[in-house]
């Protein structure tokens, strides 16, 4: 894409990286949503309808900006199809409290996401820490890092990591932070909320144990997906190791060093 995208090569890129969590099974019938949120005034003619609404929280720092949500309830494999009818144009008010929502005649949601709360204080954090002029924000429920949350040990962040880490090269080198993984927490709630947004701050991806994850992407929402298929593989690796016994080697420590160096891998995981 583009360093400042059209809205015709992000709804696109919505839909493919909506297409992607459905093939990594990681987006069960309404679940998943995906967000974008822009510093500049995008071309929303296409969206035609417009109407004021609340936001689920205020955000100050997004004042100005606009962002493109999926709808309460799509199918996230049916954006690629038609992304006007399941992505609304969110433009937050100066107030930081409401914003204009613009949406299509064909629009087939009557809220965007109910993790609107989440995704909005994601993007205002990143702007207010970072000063990103774009953001790309990706909830999926991929199954292998989803089960790997259910098992008591690994609800430990270093854990996790460890565990993770060990399977592909490519692991460190596209999350140097590895994931942070925190407790169950209701979803939508404001004690998730907060932890997700300090979770996202210091990662690129969060697990929500026993219910999903959550990545960001200064790139595009494609962007975001690879960072969950990169960890949801590193799960799937280690399901497997389980199921056969913990017999596998893996990558070892000393592995791991080598290729930190020879990328030059910012982590402190190794």
């Amino acid at each position: 894409m583009s360093i400042r995208p059209t809205i015709d090569e992000l709804l696109a890129s919505m839909g493919e990286a909506g297409r992607r969590i459905c093939d990594i099974d990681a987006s069960e019938a309404g679940a998943g949503n995906i967000s974008c949120s822009m510093s500049w005034a995008p071309d929303l003619a296409a969206f035609g309808q417009i109407e004021d609404i609340a936001l689920p929280l205020t955000v100050p720092g997004l004042a100005g900006r606009t962002l493109l949500v999926t709808g309460s309830g799509r199918r996230l494999r049916q954006i690629a199809g038609d992304p006007l009818a399941n992505i609304g144009a969110l433009q937050v008010h100066a107030d930081g409290r409401n914003g204009t929502l613009h949406s299509s005649q064909r629009r087939l949601f009557r809220n965007l996401t109910s993790e609107l709360n989440s995704h909005l204080a994601v993007h205002e954090d990143q702007v207010l820490t970072r000063g990103v002029e774009f953001l790309s924000v990706v909830h999926a429920q991929p199954i292998h890092l989803t089960y790997l949350s259910h098992i008591p040990a690994y609800r430990d962040s270093a854990t996790m990591n460890a565990r993770l880490i060990r399977w592909e090269p490519e692991t460190i080198v596209a999350l140097p932070e590895g994931i942070d993984v925190l407790d169950f927490m209701v979803p939508g709630s404001d004690e998730l909320q907060q932890h997700n947004v300090a979770g996202l701050r210091g990662h690129q991806i969060v697990l929500w144990s026993k219910h999903g994850v959550m990545a960001r992407s200064d790139v595009s929402p494609t962007g975001a997906v690879d960072k969950i298929e990169y960890a949801e593989t590193g799960a799937r690796y280690e399901v497997l190791d389980l199921q056969l016994g913990g017999r596998a080697e893996g990558l070892s420590g000393e592995d791991l060093g080598r290729v930190k160096a020879a990328f030059d891998v910012p982590t402190s995981l190794v």
